[in-house]
């Protein structure tokens, strides 16, 4: 046992050293140290970041033939108006709910009066912008002779990859300076990126926070047109976490900067979760806005009418692979980071970020790192094999002894045995007559000495 055992622990104690490195190897994870926090939630919430664009077109007949000058300046307008303006939101399932600001889309649930008034508003404006006159006077004037034929709401949702899609509303709450500033939105779709709604019960002042949204003073006519689909991410802290609107709604005050644009973009917490949505900004000082005086609605708010609306707080096989891709490409496993990223594109083709990562990990394969846990099948056969062989060296070395020459022996089949022959006396028969010889019983005892002393010289 002892001679096995110098070559059996050894061996064992390697297989052992094997199958402990499989599973080391096996559990390692894609080293992404190198990228920010920051610039993890960038790229894991821009997918789901939508710009909204909610307007009614009021149409207008002109009733005075006299005047040619203000009918000329409806025909340039085509005799429409158009009331509304955009905002920000974010997908909160895969089959398209979203969430933003009820004032955001405002102008498509006004009545018909309520909308045409505004739209008359805006019209008096501009003529009494153009002849130079009081606002009144051409409120007057235009009130005589104009009146409106139609409006047509529109309700537009465009998603980061560029598709435009309809927007219903499901539920709404109020505007910002009459209550619980929240709506929520339903586009077609399935597989779409999504957020994850947070507790803004758990926040704390001095939290980070980040703003993402379309702010308006982001867009330019330097920019190129795709430009407008992406959005912009702002970094800030909570400064205050219990203000209450007028009308006793909570507010949870941000220092990140935002404008007009922003309005019911999410505001993300270090977990990447929603903790609320940007409703209003502070007051002016001298007609301009202060940064740092930002507001947002509770996302426990928020949950309140995504229940009424029927919506449920669902993540994607879209977010799932696009995480897990972006892991494994910052953590320089491209090759397996590709396969991830062509996963998404496959179910969700207008993902708005997948093209730049699947052309950027395509011209990195070459630098590929291996991903050990792609490789668990192999290394479980390995270890089965490694542990079969362990269980066999430790049988034979401490199971099967050799067995004693003794046993061998006694186990041999015995011969059979014979009576040892009858010694034959050397002292002749003294009693032949009868008589005892003296001198036979000498010649005996020297006969028998001589063959003793020969068998000692042998």
């Amino acid at each position: 046992m002892v001679k096995r055992a110098f070559f059996t622990i050894p061996l064992c104690l390697l297989l052992i050293g094997v199958i402990v490195a499989s599973f080391v190897l096996m559990g390692m994870k894609p080293e992404t140290g190198k990228v920010s926090q920051a610039q993890r939630l960038a790229e894991h919430t821009k997918p789901a970041v939508v710009r909204i664009i909610d307007y009614a077109i009021v149409g207008w007949q002109f009733n005075n033939p006299n005047d040619p000058e203000v009918d000329a300046i409806l025909a340039q307008l085509n005799y429409q108006s158009v009331v509304g303006g955009s905002g920000s939101g974010a997908i909160i399932s895969s089959d398209g709910y979203i969430v933003t600001n009820a004032h955001v889309v405002e102008s498509t649930q006004l009545e018909d009066t309520d909308i045409a008034n505004v739209a008359f508003e805006q019209l008096v404006g501009i003529m009494a912008d153009y002849f130079q006159v009081d606002y009144n006077t051409a409120y007057d004037y235009m009130l005589t002779y104009t009146q409106y034929t139609g409006i047509q709401r529109v309700l537009k949702v465009i998603l980061p990859g560029g598709d435009i899609l309809d927007g219903e509303v499901k539920s709404y709450g109020a505007p910002v300076n009459e209550g619980k500033d929240v709506a929520v939105l339903k586009i077609e779709g399935k597989n779409l990126p999504t957020l994850k709604l947070g507790n803004s019960d758990n926040i704390q002042n001095q939290d980070n926070i980040w703003v993402s949204g379309y702010p308006a003073a982001a867009d330019s006519e330097l920019l190129s047109p795709d430009s407008s689909l992406v959005s912009s991410m702002n970094a800030g802290q909570i400064s205050a976490t219990d203000k209450k609107t007028e009308q006793g709604s909570p507010v949870i005050q941000i220092n990140a900067a935002a404008t007009h644009g922003n309005s019911g973009g999410p505001v993300i917490n270090e977990a990447g979760e929603i903790i609320g949505l940007l409703t209003f900004r502070g007051d002016t000082v001298n007609g301009q806005e202060v940064q740092g005086f930002n507001f947002s609605v509770p996302v426990n708010t928020v949950k309140e009418f995504v229940n009424q609306a029927g919506a449920k707080n669902t993540g994607s096989d879209t977010d799932r692979l696009y995480k897990e891709g972006l892991e494994l490409y910052w953590g320089g496993y491209y090759k397996n980071a590709l396969d991830k990223f062509e996963a998404v594109q496959r179910i969700y083709p207008n993902h708005s970020e997948i093209k730049k990562f699947i052309a950027n990990s395509e011209e990195r394969t070459g630098d590929s790192k291996t991903l050990w846990s792609d490789y668990k099948t192999i290394f479980y056969i390995v270890d089965g094999v490694a542990g079969l062989f362990i269980i066999i060296l430790l049988v034979f070395t401490f199971a099967f002894k050799p067995k004693k020459q003794a046993a061998a022996v006694a186990a041999a089949p015995a011969p059979a045995s014979t009576p040892p022959p009858t010694p034959q006396s050397t002292i002749p028969d003294l009693n032949n007559d009868g008589k005892i010889d003296v001198q036979d019983i000498i010649l005996a005892l020297q006969e028998q000495q001589k063959k003793q002393e020969k068998k000692n010289d042998e």
